[in-house]
């Protein structure tokens, strides 16, 4: 896990890791003194151990077991949740690797949920030829169980792919806040037909949005329910953008856009876990080897964002995971051991020392505070 937050994300690479001074005080133990893993042993871990189901399932809860220690410390008042998908490109004959006619490619399709802070809470690796929701109540259930009853306000929020009448009455069953966005039909944009006219004069050079909210019962559905739309006239463009999304929240509908336009901030998380952590790279034949690489990819995301979130000075407090793992986690040092510790000597290159300083007395203060000496 380590390994692979510092930017080596094959088994293969532990047999370099195995005797690098830093991986070996992380790791500790007697790798400290000698040599951590071998490619050998790490792979039998992965492949034999970790993938036996009990194991796995496990593995994939302990996301959300570290959440809950890291909310401890920090209690949030409220939780917003953003589910999506994304692809994993499989090359080769790997098992349940199947060709998605959406991203034209053999692959997996894994599916994620994200809270606010970029906390991945879970995750899970699916055959390619899933649609988009599937499995979104193994995914949603045990996240919300761990909340209910430890904040007051819980949201969730999700694209068209989730818009189905499943999940909205499972949601408003439980009490949660949501903004789903709806496909267009013709029914909706009759709705907004007032909207929909160019506007007259002169364009402006600047975007022209329009908000609109009614009541509207698809046929699938058991009940009528809000529905925000927004019309957006771009210059240059003959034709509006048009948006609706589907809501039991009572704000106004201007807010309620604006609070499912940051929906697109998982996306960016879901791009950082590709490019920093490198957790589309699932290179093993069987799929339960490969789903309990994904989940160890999962596991080092969320203790570099929890690194970015709870331990890092103003200044670097917006860097990406990639510009904190190569430029506070995967850098060169001079190690000089003493009989009774070791030091490691960095350059002063993109950290400074008072910087540096500055994330060590960040994370002393996350560790646990020892009981008061009795009087």
């Amino acid at each position: 896990m380590f390994g692979r937050l510092a930017g080596y994300e094959d088994v293969n690479d532990a047999e370099r890791l195995r005797h690098d001074p830093a991986m070996r005080w992380i790791v500790g133990g007697k790798a400290a003194h000698g040599c951590a893993a071998s490619p050998s042993q790490m792979g039998r871990f992965e492949t034999k151990w970790l993938a036996v189901p009990e194991n796995l399932a496990a593995l994939t809860n302990l996301s959300g077991q570290w959440i809950d220690r890291v909310h401890a410390r920090r209690p949030p008042r409220g939780i917003v949740l953003d589910i999506d998908s994304s692809v994993s490109p499989t090359h080769g004959e790997q098992e349940m690797s199947v060709w998605n006619g959406h991203y034209e490619c053999p692959c997996y399709h894994p599916l994620f949920l994200f809270n606010q802070f970029g906390d991945l809470e879970r995750c899970s690796l699916r055959p390619g030829n899933v649609q988009s929701a599937d499995e979104w109540d193994a995914m949603l259930k045990p996240v919300l169980a761990r909340y209910q009853g430890k904040v007051s306000r819980i949201y969730f929020r999700a694209d068209a792919a989730f818009a189905m009448p499943g999940v909205y009455e499972f949601l408003e069953a439980e009490g949660i806040k949501y903004a789903i966005r709806i496909p267009a039909n013709q029914v909706l944009q009759d709705r907004i037909g007032y909207l929909l006219t160019r506007p007259v004069g002169r364009p402006a050079n600047e975007a022209r949005r329009s908000y609109a909210n009614f009541t509207y019962q698809a046929g699938s559905w058991t009940k009528p329910r809000r529905v925000v739309a927004k019309v957006e006239w771009h210059p240059g463009e003959l034709y509006p953008r048009v948006g609706f999304i589907v809501t039991n929240m009572a704000r106004p509908a201007e807010n309620v856009v604006t609070f499912y336009n940051k929906r697109g901030t998982c996306e960016q998380w879901i791009k950082e876990g590709k490019g920093a952590i490198k957790w589309t790279r699932l290179s093993c034949r069987t799929f339960a080897a490969n789903a309990v690489r994904f989940q160890l990819h999962a596991l080092a995301y969320n203790l570099g964002n929890f690194l970015r979130t709870l331990a890092t000075p103003e200044p670097i407090k917006d860097w990406s995971l990639t510009s904190l793992k190569e430029k506070l986690i995967k850098i060169g040092a001079k190690v000089v051991s003493h009989g009774r510790y070791v030091a490691f000597q960095m350059a002063e290159v993109a950290i400074p020392r008072q910087m540096f300083q500055e994330i060590l007395r960040l994370i002393a203060e996350l560790r646990r505070q020892p009981p008061p000496a009795p009087a």
